[in-house]
């Protein structure tokens, strides 16, 4: 793949709707082969390949930091833990496995709630739905819920006074991660990871045609 050619809006459309179910990659893979790129162009390309590819690592990674960060205050750890909750609600795949799991719970003690919480029924133009981006959350837009985790976990912080903590935290792993991802050279396994969850996305599309 021709990651010049790959913006970063792509990049970040593909973050939202690739599968984040899939393991991190190994310790051993993350911490080897290191190098500084030779050209703007290039970084730029490793950046976006990186990012793409040890998606999950780098989650890992804020939400340690984090942790660590706010070890001696709990209640701006609950906060961050609903921060990362929010988050993950923004990708696709989670929000739907999620809203999944969640009803079919919900199912095993009140049938009538659990069919109150199924996303509304959307109309269906040429084989594809009308409303195809939108991803509901027990009945609702998922929207709703990110911004009352978000607002909530922001009254978590200020009421324990780790505000300032958490932003020197977010501010380290995003160093972190833009260092790691700069340097780290793109192996030939990312490379064939990249294209076979290319060619399932390819597929997914094609089929609901």
């Amino acid at each position: 793949m021709d990651w010049d050619n790959v913006a970063a809006e792509d990049v970040i459309e593909a973050l939202r709707e690739v599968e984040w179910s899939t393991p991190p990659r190994s310790f051993g893979e993350f911490f080897s082969r290191f190098a500084f790129p030779r050209s703007f162009s290039k970084w730029k390309s490793r950046l976006k390949c990186n990012l793409y590819y040890y998606r999950t690592n780098y989650f890992i990674l804020v939400v340690l930091l984090l942790g660590l960060a706010l070890v001696t205050r709990p209640l701006a750890i609950v906060g961050a833990a609903l921060t990362a909750l929010g988050i993950a609600f923004l990708n696709d795949s989670f929000a739907a496995s999620f809203n999944e799991k969640f009803i079919r719970t919900i199912r095993h003690f009140s049938p009538h709630m659990a069919a109150k919480m199924r996303p509304p029924h959307m109309p269906v133009i040429r084989g594809r739905s009308a409303a195809r981006k939108t991803v509901y959350v027990c009945g609702k837009p998922r929207w709703a819920y990110v911004v009352v985790l978000l607002t909530a976990s922001l009254a978590m912080w200020f009421s324990s006074c780790g505000l300032l903590l958490v932003l020197y935290a977010l501010l380290t792993s995003l160093v972190v991660i833009v260092l790691h991802a700069s340097v780290r050279t793109p192996n030939l396994k990312a490379r064939l990871n990249t294209f076979r969850e290319e060619f399932r996305a390819v597929w997914r599309n094609y089929s609901e045609l």
